[in-house]
């Protein structure tokens, strides 16, 4: 019985020297923790690339977020208007490669003047506005004002400028104190009336102006519906008439309204019409007239004109103004075209102010005509 304990404890003891030993062993490897001493973790490692792979790129602690700047406010709270110059860029690149070509000869020769013409015209100045421009050039290199292709540039920049200042005038919108003005705007379908009365409303809202909205394009439902959202977010007060109603009636309602609630300013939307239908026209005069019964006073007729159509721009203002007498073009999505020279020919071939230009979709981007900031823009 004696010898069987005493193996029993001679194996424990050697059990115990065992496990003390390799304790001491696995410590020497990882050295000794104290109480207070933290261990350093370990960078999780990548699973193995597989054969044939590219490499995985080493992860790094992420950045932190970049603030979305916002758009800078007006003391009215509204976006600052958008540089003309950002917004002119096809119509700039176009110029600008015609611009490169001329600076580049030694002197003013015959290419020189084809190269000015077809800029000219890609641009929608128009073959007629072209042509004088480039007659008074030829002028000035005859005399000796111009000499070089550097100089003929900045004349021309001159030129453009100069003539769009002889129509432009005051670009802002006619209004008169004491009166219900009323503002109709014309145009064909898709130009963006309906938008940009919209975002006008807005403006006179916020410069203080009582408005009054009149949906006077009854053949369109949509219209209506979008003309009406856009009149309560401007808090603005809005008229209505049926569908496929008498465009009339709605605008003679909405000045007698305006007219009884103090209102000072109507904008008064229209059917979208072909300028070459001759009934469509008529019935158009019929709504100006009936607009300037009392207490009503038109004090603008704008024409709302797509910078894309180009020359047809120009037809259409023709015919418009021959029809109802437009004061003035609003000029719309000019930041999607090269056509921008549209602007020149409207004022240099009919004596119409273009007074207002769309730039894009925001209510800042519908801005006043700077002749000087427009022809900066496209020539530089």
């Amino acid at each position: 019985m004696v010898p069987l304990i005493v193996t029993l404890a001679v194996v424990v003891v050697a059990l115990s020297l065992t496990a003390a030993l390799l304790i001491a062993r696995g410590r020497a490897r990882r050295g000794t923790l104290s109480s207070g001493d933290q261990p350093t973790p370990r960078p999780a490692e990548s699973p193995p690339t597989p054969p044939g792979a590219a490499p995985r790129p080493t992860e790094s602690a992420p950045e932190p977020p970049i603030a979305t700047p916002r758009p800078l406010a007006t003391q009215e709270g509204q976006a600052e208007p958008p540089r003309l110059r950002d917004r002119l860029g096809a119509a700039r690149k176009m110029f600008a490669a015609y611009a490169t070509s001329v600076l580049a000869r030694g002197s003013i020769s015959s290419e020189t003047w084809a190269e000015l013409e077809e800029a000219l015209i890609r641009a929608d100045v128009g073959l007629k506005t072209a042509r004088k421009l480039l007659a008074d050039l030829r002028d000035q290199v005859t005399s000796g004002a111009v000499t070089t292709p550097a100089d003929l540039m900045a004349a021309l920049e001159t030129l453009m400028g100069d003539t769009l200042r002889r129509v432009s005038g005051d670009s802002s919108l006619a209004f008169e104190p004491d009166t219900t003005n009323v503002w109709l705007f014309v145009g064909v379908n898709g130009v963006g009336k309906t938008t940009t009365i919209g975002k006008i409303a807005a403006r006179e809202m916020a410069s203080g102006r009582h408005v009054v909205v009149a949906a006077g394009d009854t053949f369109r439902a949509a219209a209506i519906d979008q003309l009406e959202l856009w009149a309560k977010r401007a808090g603005a007060g809005f008229v209505r008439g049926l569908p496929g109603g008498d465009p009339s009636a709605v605008i003679f309602d909405a000045v007698q309204h305006a007219g009884a609630r103090g209102s000072n300013l109507v904008l008064a939307d229209t059917a979208g019409r072909l300028h070459t239908k001759a009934n469509l026209m008529e019935e158009l005069k019929k709504v100006r007239r009936v607009a300037e019964r009392p207490p009503g006073k038109v004090t603008e007729v704008l024409l709302v004109v797509d910078a894309t159509t180009g020359q047809n721009g120009l037809a259409q203002a023709r015919e418009f103004t021959s029809a109802i007498g437009v004061t003035g073009v609003v000029l719309t999505k000019l930041d999607g075209t090269a056509k921008g020279g549209i602007v020149v020919a409207i004022q240099e071939e009919l004596g119409i102010p273009v007074k207002l230009v769309g730039l894009g979709e925001g209510q800042a981007d519908l801005v006043e005509f700077d002749p000087e900031a427009f022809v900066t823009a496209m020539l530089h």
